[in-house]
């Protein structure tokens, strides 16, 4: 069975190596593994919050979409998108805001912390501090809930943002009385690389001290490498290199005998310019495919809007079906429906009939079976068998999984159920939206009908 792991990257800044180590280069690697359903999505709503600079803004986003594709992000095992390109997601936002506490908001630490602040200066509390800043953590549960995330990687200051979508998730199901929602569970990055900046503190945007991944090429790497802060030691006399930052920026590209090497030329009286320069050009090897690969996305930014956009058509294959069925349970169905209902009601079961299964042997000799509501509507289809007992077995599961436990996709006029990240059984195709989400329903109430019964 696949975890489904959700990574949020927001749009406000040009990627740095610190960023590089810490965060794209481990998610990259995550997203090859067989086990791991990786949704990355670049968070250009989040980035409104924390600047007003649109063209800023906008460059960011082309930048870090090149930056990961050219990382090695795959498109085609990963769900990449912007969230700005998801109306999804404000929706949900919407939705969970009228369950969200304004205790629980009050304590956010990015609140409390702007609160703080302002208490300290003098300043009336709410001085300067927007809605949006005020609402991120209901934004933040919205991207998370979205997609049904199990895991979502974060360093442990965002610990409470993960409780809070669990917390905002468990009240609405609660609410509604059906689990439509996955909790997620925070996922903590122990031992994420941290890179230090030019003077030694942490690599940060915030301190104006970061070494450019990619931005001015080669040479303006080179160049920055060079400004690395030192100790006074001349040439020939010994290095302490777990006191160098540059040593820690070195270790983080470089084998463990590559890194051995340098430790002892550095113990060895290397001076720190030749140093800065093995630096440089061990960073370089790595960088330089990826730099290629990253001005050739940058010079198509039309191949990078595809890509994002066949992602976001993935992510709302997802979301689509979810939002229905929370419009449902929140009494937000179309009219439309409702009067196609009340005109022509459909037959009542009988009592004590139930949504029965009918297999069946199709002409190529595999085996199937088709889902029935009570009242006789095919909700859907099984996937072929060469086995009857695999058939029989995804039957039983069937049986026993309940609506909030069902993961549907939108296709081009039905949907498809999967299970275990493989689409097992399809539904009927439909004329509208309004018709696919009346028998989104019926499928809900049916799932929930067999699980009762099991």
């Amino acid at each position: 069975m696949q975890t489904r792991v959700l990574t949020g990257i927001t749009t406000t800044g040009t990627p740095h190596l610190g960023n590089y180590v810490g965060a794209i280069r481990p998610a990259v690697e995550a997203s090859r593994r067989d086990d791991v359903d990786a949704f990355y999505f670049m968070a250009d709503y989040h980035a409104l919050i924390k600047s007003d600079d649109a063209a800023r803004i906008e460059r960011s986003r082309l930048e870090i979409a090149a930056t990961w594709l050219a990382a090695g992000l795959d498109p085609a095992r990963v769900t990449f998108y912007r969230q700005s390109d998801i109306p999804e997601i404000p929706e949900l936002t919407w939705f969970l805001t009228c369950v969200a506490s304004k205790g629980m908001l009050n304590r956010a630490h990015a609140y409390k912390a702007a609160v703080d602040r302002n208490t300290e200066t003098g300043e009336d509390a709410d001085a300067g501090i927007t809605a949006g800043l005020y609402m991120y953590p209901v934004l933040m549960a919205a991207d998370i809930l979205a997609f049904d995330a199990h895991k979502v990687p974060v360093g442990r200051d965002q610990i409470q943002h993960i409780e809070m979508a669990r917390d905002l998730g468990q009240r609405f199901n609660h609410i509604h009385g059906r689990e439509f929602f996955v909790l997620p569970e925070a996922l903590i990055e122990e031992q994420v690389a941290t890179l230090p900046g030019l003077d030694g503190r942490k690599m940060s945007k915030s301190y104006d001290n970061t070494i450019p991944l990619f931005a001015g090429g080669k040479k303006q790497l080179r160049e920055t490498i060079m400004r690395i802060v030192t100790d006074s030691r001349l040439p020939g006399e010994p290095k302490d290199p777990d006191s160098a930052a540059l040593f820690t920026i070195f270790r983080a590209f470089a084998s463990e005998i590559e890194t051995a090497a340098f430790r002892q030329a550095l113990l060895g009286g290397l001076g720190w310019g030749e140093a800065k320069q093995v630096l440089y050009e061990r960073i370089e090897s790595d960088v330089a495919p990826m730099r290629e690969r990253y001005e050739a996305f940058m010079a198509d930014p039309v191949a990078i809007e595809a890509i994002l956009q066949q992602g976001a058509q993935k992510a709302r294959a997802i979301a689509t079906p979810k939002i229905a069925a929370l419009r449902e349970a929140l009494g937000l169905r179309s009219a439309r429906s409702v009067a196609t209902t009340a005109g022509q009601p459909k037959p009542v079961p009988k009592q004590g009939k139930m949504p029965r299964f009918a297999s069946f042997r199709d002409a190529d000799g595999n085996f199937r079976f088709r889902l029935f509501s009570a009242d006789g509507e095919e909700l859907l289809l099984s996937m072929p068998f060469a086995d009857p007992k695999a058939a029989g077995a995804l039957q039983k599961r069937l049986r026993a999984l309940g609506a909030a436990a069902a993961v549907l996709q939108v296709q081009s006029s039905g949907m498809s159920l999967v299970l275990d990240g493989e689409p097992v059984a399809s539904t009927p195709d439909y004329r509208d939206e309004s018709e696919r989400n009346d028998a989104l329903a019926q499928l809900h109430e049916a799932l929930d009908q067999l699980a009762a019964h099991e």
